[in-house]
């Protein structure tokens, strides 16, 4: 699509600053389609005059973008949009369905898949006694075959132990579980804020001291059973939870 079709529309009277005004237009548009990978945007120069900006607020609004990891620069070659962001909602589903019904192409590699014995953190969360026999499973999610979060996950056995690498390659976690009986309920989980450590950053192909946004979470099913605990690290330039608050009275 060009440029000019995406219909970027500024308020000079708003508080909300014209570069910050336009950089949410253009990832909307990235996010919905309408740019997409792979499209090249014209200069700073021929986007500051199409909106009647000064270039530095042009510069400003593109860098915005880049540093969130949806535009690249490209030296000689102009800027580029190489990936849209993943607002993923707060529900119960697999980052790997997330991915593929917003367009992008999830692939896993997995990294590890066998059995442990529970230390004391992994058996308080799933309600088992300490030393248990539960599947640990490590896996890095691609999208768009760029590396964008490690997760950890923790099953009972009896749950886990019929999982197989080349499945967990190519579906969801929980599609897997459903399809095996257990019906993912309701989770609790903690969303925080950290920097990579640098066999994370490594694996993810960050810059050292890279922004990470984790989530813990703990998996009960229909009768009350905890069946999952999980602990994923995900990429905060190409990731982030979106969540609706209301008035509580």
């Amino acid at each position: 699509m060009a440029i000019d079709e995406l219909g970027v529309t500024l308020n000079p009277t708003s508080p909300v600053p014209l570069y910050h005004q336009i950089a949410d237009q253009l990832q909307k548009a990235i996010e919905t389609g309408r740019l997409n990978k792979g499209d090249f945007l014209p200069s700073e120069v021929d986007l500051a005059e199409r909106w009647s900006v000064s270039r530095p607020t042009a510069r400003r609004a593109i860098q915005q973008l880049v540093d969130h990891g949806m535009l690249v620069r490209k030296r000689g070659v102009g800027t580029q949009v190489v990936a849209s962001h993943v607002r993923r909602g707060v529900k119960l589903s697999s980052l790997y369905d997330d991915l593929a019904s917003t367009g992008r192409r999830p692939a896993t590699a997995v990294v590890h898949l066998g059995s442990d014995a529970a230390d004391e953190e992994i058996a308080q969360h799933l309600e088992v006694p300490s030393g248990t026999t539960v599947t640990r499973i490590e896996r890095v999610r691609y999208a768009d075959d760029r590396p964008l979060a490690i997760m950890h996950n923790w099953l009972p056995a009896d749950i886990g132990g019929s999982l197989t690498a080349e499945a967990l390659a190519s579906d969801g976690l929980y599609a897997l579980m459903r399809a095996a009986g257990v019906r993912p309920h309701e989770a609790t989980q903690v969303i925080e804020a950290r920097i990579a450590t640098p066999e994370e950053a490594e694996t993810l192909r960050l810059e050292p001291g890279a922004p990470l946004l984790t989530i813990q979470r703990v998996l009960q099913d229909e009768s009350g059973r905890k069946v999952e605990f999980a602990r994923h690290a995900y990429d905060a330039t190409q990731y982030s939870i979106e969540t609706t608050v209301v008035e509580s009275g």
